[in-house]
């Protein structure tokens, strides 16, 4: 079955794709800045002298890893109906990714020798000072990669934002492709753009941890 390329589809639905793209990279940068920061405020948490904090922590984000994503958004949803949809994927997002990196956040503070703790304590330092001018910058500059590499994954599940009604890249596709009857022009289309984000941020990422590996 032979099926003819409509050019007139693409160049129509691409203004329309690139407004989708503006929330899908909205999304993803909000999201990560959010994962970014509460997944370091979750490792160092995870770390407190107290059962107090770190069992009620450490339960929260093994309840958010072991739920999906979509499941997460719909439930967000129906409780907070009233707020932006945006928003609500965006800190759903941010949540999400958090369980993740501060695992990430907690293999980069435990590959901190243990000689940069003890010459803190020696040197009589503050926990405070101890965290931010010594194990913070190490462990960070160690989980780089992987936070880039999260967000990476970030950016390609914003189009679960379809199910509570944010109109990403993805569902502009779907609403131009039913109306005209152009589903694999517009689909094809988002999925180029998904590549050509993407990709180079990819091996940007692989050549980052290559640097910082050696």
């Amino acid at each position: 079955m032979n099926y003819d390329w409509d050019w007139n589809a693409v160049r129509d639905s691409l203004p329309l794709l690139w407004e989708g793209f503006r929330t899908t990279l909205l999304a993803t940068v909000l999201g990560t800045l959010v994962a970014a920061v509460l997944g370091l405020a979750v490792a160092v948490a995870g770390r407190a002298p107290t059962r107090l904090v770190t069992v009620p922590v450490k339960a929260v984000m093994e309840f958010v890893r072991s739920t999906p994503l979509l499941v997460q958004l719909v439930a967000a949803y129906a409780v907070f109906h009233t707020v932006d949809p945006l928003t609500i994927g965006i800190a759903v997002l941010g949540v999400h990714y958090a369980a993740y990196l501060s695992e990430v956040y907690r293999a980069g503070i435990d590959a901190v020798p243990k000689g940069q703790w003890e010459a803190c304590r020696a040197l009589s330092m503050s926990p405070r000072r101890t965290w931010q001018a010594v194990i913070l910058p190490q462990a960070v500059r160690k989980v780089l990669p992987a936070l880039g590499n999260y967000a990476i994954s970030m950016f390609k599940e914003t189009p679960f934002l379809a199910v509570i009604t944010v109109t990403e890249m993805v569902a502009e596709a779907r609403e131009y492709g039913a109306y005209h009857f152009a589903y694999v022009e517009t689909f094809t289309l988002a999925g180029l753009i998904f590549l050509l984000a993407s990709y180079p941020t990819s091996l940007a990422m692989r050549k980052l941890e290559k640097r910082l590996g050696h």
